[in-house]
């Protein structure tokens, strides 16, 4: 490994397991992402409540929880290659019922099918990183990959409503699959094996293998904290447009504007962020990330109708914010497991994750409501100030996470005071 002024160098392999894994969570995000983006108009054409929504948000969330954990006492038994293609495969015929849906039903059954196997994905990407690139390289590697969510919101969701706009939304779900064809196509003739942890013998039996990862007792301190991360975004993301299209009088034709800045100011962010990451204390880089947030967030959820200027402002610093919490967080996370349990520990923390946004979205859906189709949302401040609680727990559960990895991390404890 090339090292110069302390910085450790990518191969050329390297920088094309990033690209690939980028792409495919572009791909993955986007699936995700563009449902936020389409909620208006999803409810207002599948004629969806408020709670509704939150339920066709969650139906993803919680079947790409359970296959997680399904998947996990699995993960460190196969090739990271192949599991990759098999999971990415399921991921767009997923996808492609989604685009085929017309229905209220249809549409949840085929977000099911979607999570099954997309909810999976970011575990085995994660395990592959974990151990292709050493913890000093990491950080920025998290870096480029979050850009994934950067680049879905400059050209994947602002493509996502021109097509909606144009020729209807099933045509949006249609967009990802043709890309992810083309994703997939990459890693199968690109991508090298990735089976270095089959090299460590193991006489467990996969369900064994995820007792032993669940009950341990430091991995447990990272699944928390991973779990109660995801939950802020899996709030305020889903009723996102609906709010600025019914609250803040952000017409359809805008949006696409707003995402495409608010990504732009990310994808600036993200190098930066990972560059800091690998070079200063990870958890003053998330605490400062998540104090940023907080501010945003309590601001964005109480705004009055404003210019769409403004509003690109305040989401651009917002989302600058939150992802810099995310790749310090994450890149932390990777380093709790032991080798042979990556795979498993990945696939649990992304399953957790996922049902802990799933639980969220529910939650949202009910703090939320909506009295007609084109009403204000009603209660979307509290929805911030219930989130903002939430971040602040966050920073002491990554506290835990970074006491756990750096053991001469100490938590301040007051002076005594003499009689």
């Amino acid at each position: 490994m090339d090292v110069k002024k302390g910085i450790a160098k990518f191969t050329s392999h390297q920088k094309l397991v990033i690209a690939m894994l980028a792409l495919t969570q572009f791909t993955v995000i986007l699936d995700f992402m563009v449902i936020s983006p389409l909620g208006d108009i999803l409810m207002k054409n599948l004629d969806m409540t408020t709670a509704n929504f939150g339920f066709a948000v969650s139906a993803y969330a919680f079947s790409a929880g359970i296959s997680g954990l399904l998947a996990a006492g699995f993960a460190d038994k196969f090739d990271r290659k192949k599991l990759l293609i098999f999971f990415y495969t399921g991921f767009i015929l997923g996808t492609f019922c989604c685009a085929m849906a017309n229905s209220y039903l249809t549409l949840v059954a085929a977000r099911i099918v979607t999570g099954l196997f997309g909810g999976v994905i970011g575990s085995v990407s994660l395990a592959i990183v974990t151990d292709l690139f050493i913890l000093e390289q990491r950080g920025r590697v998290m870096g480029f990959i979050q850009m994934a969510f950067a680049t879905s919101q400059i050209l994947g969701i602002p493509l996502g409503l021109y097509f909606a706009n144009n020729w209807g939304w099933h045509s949006s779900f249609l967009m990802i699959v043709v890309l992810a064809i083309a994703i997939l196509a990459l890693i199968i003739i690109k991508l090298e094996p990735v089976n270095k942890h089959l090299e460590i013998k193991s006489d467990k039996n996969p369900f064994v293998h995820l007792l032993h990862t669940l009950s341990n007792k430091r991995y447990q301190t990272g699944f928390i904290a991973i779990a109660i991360l995801s939950v802020g975004g899996f709030m305020l993301q889903p009723f996102g447009t609906a709010y600025l299209v019914n609250n803040i009088k952000v017409s359809h034709e805008e949006l696409p504007i707003i995402f495409f800045f608010t990504g732009l100011a990310v994808l600036f962010i993200m190098p930066m962020v990972g560059k800091l990451s690998d070079r200063m204390s990870k958890l003053k880089l998330f605490t400062i990330g998540s104090l940023i947030s907080i501010v945003m967030i309590l601001i964005y959820t109480n705004l009055p109708p404003i210019p769409v200027w403004q509003i690109i402002a305040i989401n651009m610093i917002l989302f600058m914010g939150i992802m810099s919490r995310m790749v310090p967080a994450t890149t932390l996370n990777t380093a709790v497991p032991e080798t042979q349990d990556r795979g498993a520990y990945m696939a649990i923390t992304s399953s957790l994750q996922q049902i802990a946004g799933g639980i969220a979205a529910v939650c949202a859906g009910y703090i939320v409501h909506q009295e007609t189709k084109t009403s204000p949302l009603l209660n979307y401040d509290v929805l911030g100030y219930v989130i903002s609680i939430i971040t602040l727990l966050s920073i002491l559960l990554i506290l835990r996470v970074d006491i756990l990895i750096n053991p001469k991390t100490e938590i301040p404890t007051p002076t005594p005071v003499k009689a």
